[in-house]
């Protein structure tokens, strides 16, 4: 968990919690008391006003509050559908990550925005579609590291074909999703929809973009294709 979690952790916890001791802090945070006292002073440095009382243990100044968040309803409504998005539509890890985004934001919603929250807007999910999602979420990390991957494919006629792609993007059409690569096969830019990946390999290689190989070239390259089709 990076630093700027733990801190924000660790007021939520002081604000529950107050007289808390740092060893009570440190079980709950999972952390060493040391660690405690360290985020304790940074909590500090940065505005937060927390004291410490001998045989207490932590507390915060009376009636502080973090600052409630100014989201307008058409913008809270936006992070919803954008949370939903992603939980029902890509991978396997990624919407652990939305849905504790979206919980660290709504905690900062002043009470009448939290109202605001329930579910009125639906995404459908992938549901069934377990291997796709799995191979979406590896396809996002060889794209994030800039692995070169194999994968055995089926095309649109039927055929299977095995592949070595430097991975450049996902692209969602509304249904399906794409990937966006070099194929080192033709040596041009290719498009793989990732529901007809049969096998799906992370080599160790990795690859560097060049003027030649790249996502914006690649998004030129498709554009100039479509208004020439």
């Amino acid at each position: 968990m990076r630093k700027s979690d733990r801190l924000f952790q660790l007021t939520n916890l002081l604000r529950r919690y107050q007289p808390v001791t740092a060893q009570q802090l440190a079980e709950k945070l999972n952390v060493s008391v040391r660690s405690v006292y360290r985020y304790v002073d940074d909590l500090s440095v940065n505005g937060i006003p927390v004291y410490g009382e001998v045989g207490t243990g932590y507390r915060l100044q009376d009636n502080f509050e973090l600052p409630a968040l100014n989201l307008t309803p058409d913008e809270l409504d936006a992070l919803l559908v954008g949370v939903r998005m992603v939980s029902g539509w890509t991978g396997t890890e990624l919407p652990a990550s939305a849905r504790s985004l979206l919980h660290k934001i709504c905690s900062g919603l002043n009470e009448t925005m939290k109202h605001h929250t329930e579910a009125n807007i639906y995404v459908p999910k992938l549901g069934a579609r377990l291997k796709e999602s799995e191979y979406w979420e590896q396809l996002r990390m060889a794209i994030r590291d800039q692995h070169k991957i194999r994968v055995e494919y089926v095309t649109l006629k039927g055929l299977l074909s095995s592949r070595q792609l430097y991975p450049l993007g996902l692209f969602y059409w509304g249904g399906k999703w794409t990937l966006g690569a070099w194929c080192t096969l033709r040596a041009a830019y290719r498009d793989f929809r990732v529901d007809r990946i049969q096998v799906l390999q992370i080599l160790e290689d990795t690859f560097e973009t060049t003027n030649d190989i790249s996502l914006s070239l690649y998004i030129k390259t498709q554009a100039q294709n479509d208004e020439c089709s």
